[in-house]
């Protein structure tokens, strides 16, 4: 008897629309059923995959394994929001619509990297990743009772074939090539097989490492597609980020100037120009050095900027403690007077340009402490 896997039901809707509530129970119940018995699957191949005699074929397949569950826990979390939002069924318009979005949306956690809720796709495209690998697994493993129809499994694989048709087509024109290599063996190899079968062929030993081939392909189509998307919202991260350090360098860089004018010894650090970087690349790799470099500019920039905005802070509390002496004994004539050539000093100073920082602390050092000598609180 052919026993039957789970396979994901079809998603309603789209992104945001709004679907009448008994659709979306329907949807609800079947991705139920799914994750139960998707899980019951897991903990069977898992268990498979442990008692591998070879260890390079556990190996092998731990990967697959471990993306697996761990593609099950992101799909078991996102249906816990939708059965949160359905509510037992007492959901208006806003409600169907949020659970739309939650369903075609991506599963990516804010500031996750890694694992399946790192992959930038949609609650759908998971579940068809997850079942997918699990026909992989359960060939690979050699499961008993792991073998349905031949007429089956040829449209499973032709349905897995149109939607590696469809990955592919995302893919830039100019980096097209090796995957429409990689889809064109997969239809040709389902056609062979198909026809073979037709003629009364025996194809149970090609069905097996064909559909773990169809099932790596999808796979790693859906993690490049996923790349693909993090590049975009990276790059387009990174576009927003060198124009805000482009002002912010200038803003330094007047700063600095501003510091060189007002101050010495003014520091000596140099402001980087983010701009010397180039253009921000599309290319994963090479994005990912920029991030990089470009991370190390924004320090550069902070650090820059603190060390110019201290040193002119440090002129600005030199003058208010010269001023705040000049102010405690300005009721005192003979103190004044006694203090005179200091405080005309220490004036000169900070009207000078640039003013010399160490000299005028040791000016107003010594004007408060004439002024404690006399007496005066500062």
């Amino acid at each position: 008897m052919t026993q039957t896997y789970a396979v994901a039901p079809p998603a309603p809707g789209s992104l945001g629309t709004d679907v009448p509530a008994p659709e979306l129970l329907r949807y609800l119940d079947a991705m139920l059923r799914w994750r139960d018995q998707r899980r019951s699957e897991l903990e069977a191949l898992d268990r498979a995959a442990m008692e591998l005699p070879d260890p390079q074929e556990r190996i092998s397949v731990t990967p697959d394994v471990t993306l697996s569950m761990t593609l099950w826990q992101a799909v078991a979390d996102r249906l816990e929001l939708l059965l949160a939002t359905w509510d037992d069924g007492r959901v208006g318009e806003h409600e169907r619509r949020r659970i739309t979005t939650l369903v075609w949306g991506t599963l990516e956690q804010p500031g996750s990297r890694a694992g399946a809720q790192a992959l930038a796709v949609s609650l759908p495209e998971a579940c068809r990743l997850s079942d997918s690998l699990a026909t992989s697994l359960r060939s690979r493993l050699r499961l008993d009772g792991s073998d349905p129809r031949t007429t089956e499994r040829l449209t499973a694989l032709r349905a897995q074939v149109a939607r590696i048709a469809d990955q592919v087509a995302l893919i830039p024109t100019s980096r097209r090539g090796s995957a429409q290599e990689v889809h064109d063996r997969l239809v040709q190899r389902v056609e062979d097989l198909t026809e073979r079968a037709r003629r009364g062929g025996d194809v149970g030993g090609f069905l097996g490492p064909l559909e773990a081939d169809a099932a790596t392909a999808e796979r790693d189509l859906i993690v490049a597609a996923s790349a693909r998307a993090h590049a975009k919202a990276d790059h387009a991260q990174a576009t927003r980020e060198v124009a805000e350090m482009k002002a912010r360098g200038d803003a330094v860089r007047a700063l600095a100037r501003r510091a060189r004018e007002l101050v010495t010894p003014a520091p000596t650090l140099g402001v980087p120009d983010v701009t010397a970087l180039g253009p921000v690349p599309s290319e994963p790799a090479e994005l990912t050095s920029y991030l990089s470099k470009l991370e190390r500019v924004d320090k550069a920039l902070g650090i820059a900027q603190t060390a110019y905005a201290q040193a002119l802070a440090r002129r600005e509390e030199l003058a208010q403690r010269a001023g705040a002496v000049r102010a405690a004994l300005a009721g005192d004539a003979d103190a004044t007077a006694a203090m005179g050539g200091l405080a005309e000093q220490a004036a000169a100073l900070i009207e000078s340009r640039p003013t010399d920082l160490t000299r005028l602390e040791a000016l107003v050092q010594a004007q408060e402490t004439f002024a404690r000598t006399m007496g005066v609180h500062l």
